[in-house]
């Protein structure tokens, strides 16, 4: 068995944890990254494409901004679209000047694992048999086989990076965590075309069909979202369907549509509102989705990672700099006051803009008239607008 000393142990290779590697590579303070899938796998999910306004600023700062600022595509708003017709949110004019920006996740990941391999630290893929252990101790240990080797990671701190479905937070033990779950009872379809975008911003459609959504990873890639069934078999949706279906809720009266193309990749992906209180046991450290999972119409899952893992390196350079534990101390409180304001939001455009299987005409005259309030409301726009493209980092 071979042992290796390092400060933090960060298990899991996803724009969380990669960013944490890279946050704390510039601070001077040593980790190691431990990951059980493999590369390519990590690399090349199409998961979330929209960053904040504080993600881009971040990103930019800490040298990763080159190929986003080449690529990426800056929108200063984003439609809402019912009843036949677009209403357009000028997030910048309500902001004082934010944005959003289209980059999908997997680019943030390629642009971390170049970073990673140029700073030459440990980048580990493809680990079997990952476990915590010693979390008692002032010395947790990671513990992995890599490449039919026994590897053991002693670490003054562990960041459990590894998603909801991980191992950092099934190793804390029973009874120390609270969790705060609900399951909606509808998913996505996703799919991406090599279809040119029709629109220069996304587009959020309420139909009595359902939810869809007009978004895209780059000038030649559409990336299309319908509410469904969160059972629903995708042998249910072949192609013919699927662009059926799309147009018929996303097109409107102002003669827009989606531009079609050969769909290249579709999956469906359930909705669920996750939480986990306290982020933090001893010297484990939970993360982006270990520690949280919004329902995606906030567009908020990795902005919330890029946060914590912000907030996470700060602490553990508090702690090697100037041996304080103020702000690993307050780490858990304040994240998970971000998380459930995005909650909050999130569950918000959730209900605004989905079907609800079983609604009566008063439910649907409710969202009717919530939709109708919030285009005609400077007010409430500006409170969207200051939800969607992101409170600054603190």
């Amino acid at each position: 068995m071979r042992e290796t000393r390092t400060s933090v142990g960060i298990v899991g290779a996803g724009p969380a944890g990669l960013l944490l590697g890279h946050l704390l590579t510039r601070a001077g303070i040593d980790s190691v990254i431990v990951e059980n899938r493999s590369e390519p796998h990590v690399v090349e999910r199409v998961r979330a494409g929209v960053l904040e306004q504080n993600t881009v600023d971040l990103l930019d700062e800490v040298g990763l901004g080159d190929r986003l600022k080449r690529e990426g595509l800056r929108h200063e708003g984003i439609y809402l679209a019912f009843g036949g017709r677009r209403h357009h949110v000028d997030l910048s004019a309500l902001t004082g000047g934010r944005a959003i920006t289209v980059y999908g996740q997997n680019e943030v990941v390629r642009d971390l694992i170049d970073a990673r391999r140029r700073s030459c630290r440990p980048l580990l893929f493809d680990a079997a048999a990952v476990r915590v252990a010693d979390l008692e101790s002032d010395q947790p240990a990671i513990h992995a086989r890599v490449g039919g080797e026994e590897h053991t990671f002693r670490c003054d701190f562990i960041a459990g990076c590894d998603g909801f479905h991980g191992i950092s937070r099934a190793a804390i033990p029973s009874g120390m965590l609270t969790i705060y779950e609900r399951t909606l009872p509808c998913a996505w379809l996703g799919i991406l075309a090599k279809a040119p975008p029709s629109s220069r911003e996304l587009v959020y459609c309420r139909h009595s069909r359902g939810f869809a959504l007009f978004s895209m990873r780059s000038p030649e890639v559409t990336r299309l979202y319908l509410q469904c069934a969160p059972d629903e078999p995708l042998d249910a949706w072949p192609d013919h369907r699927i662009w059926e279906e799309l147009r018929t809720r996303l097109s409107t009266d102002d003669g827009w549509t989606p531009r079609e193309g050969a769909i290249v990749q579709k999956a469906v992906t359930p909705m669920r509102s996750f939480m986990v209180e306290p982020m933090r046991y001893r010297r484990l450290f939970l993360a982006g989705d270990a520690a949280h999972i919004v329902p995606p119409t906030g567009a908020k899952g990795l902005n919330l990672a890029v946060a914590d893992v912000w907030r996470l390196a700060h602490a553990f350079d508090g702690w090697y700099r100037h041996k304080t534990t103020a702000d690993l101390d307050s780490y858990s409180d304040r994240a998970l006051a971000r998380a459930w304001r995005a909650q909050r939001f999130s569950w918000w455009m959730t209900s605004l803009l989905h079907r609800v299987d079983g609604a009566d005409p008063f439910d649907e005259r409710r969202q009717w008239a919530d939709l109708e309030y919030l285009v005609s409301s400077r007010a409430a726009l500006t409170s969207l607008a200051e939800s969607y493209a992101g409170a600054p980092l603190s």
